[in-house]
């Protein structure tokens, strides 16, 4: 199983260093290789901005926040056995920033049966939201709420024939459930739905459907290798239909997959306009982002960012030395808390977070506008 060393280093000094060093361990399974990896890193990138200026200033309660990440090659199977190792074999006092729904619902076992919480998992499944799962702490939107806001805005600029493309398993079938919903409150059907392989979608097949019933746009609910790939199979076919995708693709490595396709294409957003300051926590992650050397944040860096927010601040609520079962009480009894510009609340009846739903479009620069 893929590791990244330089995130396990650390551990091995540790060892050597023995309790004076004391760190508290947060463990991660996501896809840092695969058809979502762009976006992985970026959001990874994002939670390391806020950890490590926290452990920069001593860490929470006086220890360091080491996070120990795996990568699944965003595969369910692989994610839930590196959940099982991070729990049992390196006991881990949380999970965090996992990526992806099918990968998400293979995990929640292992959560129930140690008592471990997830916080702020990179996925917007409906499942995670209702009912209320105790041990999983949302912090982005829901798929549901940003393919709805989606059919909402084609039908508003007056399209009307949109198709729908999802993959084959938990998380299109969620986000067409979004999409639905959309489609029923502007009166509109949707021209077709098409259902596409996860791992080797067939654009041999789907293209010339969307092609054939002259479809004005596509909601297109994917990873980003396998909607940019659509995308430049769509426009070599010749159509010009606006293409619409959601948030997990909000990451400057899916403009860069798109190459000169890249313009026009809609992306739905789950946190405030990265260049924004009019919300701290935006300006708060762009200053800490140019400190490192980098030049600007991208939407999923900032969702890395805001989770690791979340992480941080139930971690100081759980006090020292924090237990498994510590923390999730502290996060479930976290109410109103700013993370610069919005508010993220939670109870033993909501762990939902936020609900912020914008769009945006990529720019003949290749960078997201709104």
């Amino acid at each position: 199983m893929n590791t990244f060393r330089q995130w396990i280093a650390p551990l091995a000094l540790l060892a050597l260093l023995g309790p004076a060093q004391a760190q508290i361990l947060v463990g991660q399974t996501a896809g840092f290789t695969g058809t979502a990896a762009a976006g992985v890193k970026e959001t990874a990138d994002g939670a390391r901005l806020w950890i490590d200026a926290v452990n920069a200033k001593g860490g929470v309660n006086g220890q360091k926040i080491e996070l120990l990440s795996l990568d699944d090659g965003f595969e369910p199977k692989r994610a839930a056995e590196n959940a099982r190792k991070l729990i049992e074999d390196n006991q881990v006092v949380a999970l965090f920033l996992n990526r992806g729904t099918p990968h998400t619902e293979a995990i929640l076992p292992l959560l129930e049966r140690h008592g471990v919480a997830l916080i702020a998992p990179s996925t917007g499944a409906m499942v995670l939201h209702q009912p209320v799962n105790k041990w999983v702490f949302n912090v982005r939107a829901t798929y549901q709420r940003e393919a709805e806001k989606a059919v909402d805005h084609l039908s508003a600029v007056g399209i009307t024939r949109i198709a729908v493309v999802h993959t084959d398993d938990s998380f299109g079938t969620d986000g067409l459930e979004g999409a639905k919903k959309g489609f029923a409150r502007n009166k509109v059907e949707p021209l077709l739905v098409i259902k596409a392989d996860r791992s080797k979608p067939d654009y041999g097949a789907i293209v010339p459907q969307l092609v054939k019933t002259e479809a004005q746009a596509v909601l297109w609910i994917a990873s980003g290798n396998a909607v940019a790939d659509g995308v430049k199979a769509l426009r070599k076919a010749g159509s010009a239909a606006q293409v619409v995708t959601l948030s997990n693709n909000a990451s400057s490595g899916f403009i860069k997959s798109l190459g000169e396709n890249s313009r026009g294409v809609i992306v739905t957003q789950v946190f405030p306009y990265e260049r924004s300051i009019a919300y701290p926590v935006v300006r708060e992650a762009r200053d800490l982002a140019i400190a490192k050397g980098l030049s600007d944040i991208s939407p999923a860096m900032l969702e890395g960012y805001a989770g690791a927010k979340v992480l941080v601040e139930g971690l100081r609520r759980a006090g020292k030395s924090p237990t498994r079962e510590r923390l999730q009480a502290a996060l479930e009894g976290m109410g109103k808390f700013d993370l610069g510009g919005l508010e993220v609340s939670y109870s033993a009846a909501d762990h939902t977070g936020l609900d912020f739903a914008d769009l945006s479009i990529i720019s003949i620069e290749g960078r997201f506008r709104r």
